[in-house]
């Protein structure tokens, strides 16, 4: 669906405080579009629990519910049943960032996750803790900057998205900021699924990146590009590969070099040849790994193992 084609109404609305260029409204945005207004957001500390204003001046338009890091699965699951209990239907929802979902928060997601209760989990991943002042998260990638790893990690990072696959929830889906139209599918298809569904957002941050805010999209397309941020569905046990991501796969577009997508970021700067190298080894071996997964019958294109 192209984006003049979305539904008018606003949920997310303006004069909200996120940064110019924040990554994660423009996914929000979208996501409160796709959902609609009979939805409630459980946001567990985060930038979302800032930009959307102080009560009673809220700038996202449907209830939410303020949350510790630790605990938001656990309390959209009794949100879920609560409404159940009184017969009522609505969409319940987690909007976590990275430091919420991969990191303090992963025991009760996982916990969801593993008594399949019928919420939507959505991580925006800016690939570390903006709002307390740019540290590294367990969703940092090797070699970016954070004020934690002020000469870049040393790890790579962790993948939640895979371990929901290992839960062996209904659905899983990967989505970028860069390509609305495919989250926002994925968040219809979500809608309408019963049971636990995770989707994770890359959602670039113009400060903690290190980058001009208006290439935000620019960059999250580029991430998707050179096959750092790859966009996928998990459903009924079959991996598929979305948008870009498909057309690399299928050897009808051609992947570019991650060189690309890490010189446009102020975080990457200071990294030299073997550490890209590293970074271009670690690319090629989530593609084989996801490339196995695949389930659609489809054969998948070698042009993307550098």
């Amino acid at each position: 669906m192209r984006i003049s084609a979305m539904p008018e109404e606003e949920y997310l609305l303006e004069g909200n405080s996120a940064c110019h260029g924040c990554g994660s409204s423009m996914a929000l945005r979208t996501v409160l579009k796709a959902l609609g207004k009979n939805t409630v957001l459980v946001v567990p500390a985060s930038c979302t629990s800032v930009y959307q204003g102080m009560y009673p001046n809220s700038a996202i338009a449907v209830p939410v519910v303020n949350s510790a890091f630790a605990c938001s699965a656990a309390i959209a699951s009794g949100l879920k049943a609560s409404l159940e209990h009184k017969g009522m239907e609505a969409n319940v929802v987690v909007w976590a960032g990275d430091g919420g979902t991969y990191d303090i928060g992963l025991q009760a997601l996982s916990g969801a996750a593993e008594r399949n209760e019928d919420i939507i989990y959505i991580c925006y991943n800016n690939e570390i803790y903006s709002n307390t002042g740019i540290q590294r998260s367990s969703a940092t990638p090797f070699g970016a900057w954070t004020t934690t790893t002020v000469h870049g990690k040393r790890e790579h990072r962790k993948d939640v998205a895979e371990l929901m696959v290992a839960h062996g929830v209904p659905y899983v889906a990967t989505a970028s900021s860069g390509h609305l139209d495919d989250l926002y599918r994925k968040i219809r298809k979500a809608k309408s699924i019963e049971g636990f569904r995770y989707i994770e957002i890359l959602s670039p941050c113009p400060p903690g990146w290190k980058y001009s805010m208006e290439r935000t999209v620019e960059i999250a397309r580029l991430a998707v590009e050179t096959g750092m941020w790859i966009l996928y569905e998990y459903e009924n046990g079959i991996l598929k590969f979305t948008g870009v991501s498909k057309a690399i796969a299928d050897g009808k577009k051609r992947m570019k070099d991650v060189e690309e997508y890490l010189l446009l970021q102020g975080r990457f700067a200071h990294l030299n040849a073997e550490e890209i190298q590293e970074i271009r080894r670690y690319v090629a071996e989530k593609w084989r790994k996801f490339a196995g997964m695949r389930g659609d019958g489809h054969v998948v294109a070698a042009e993307f193992f550098v």
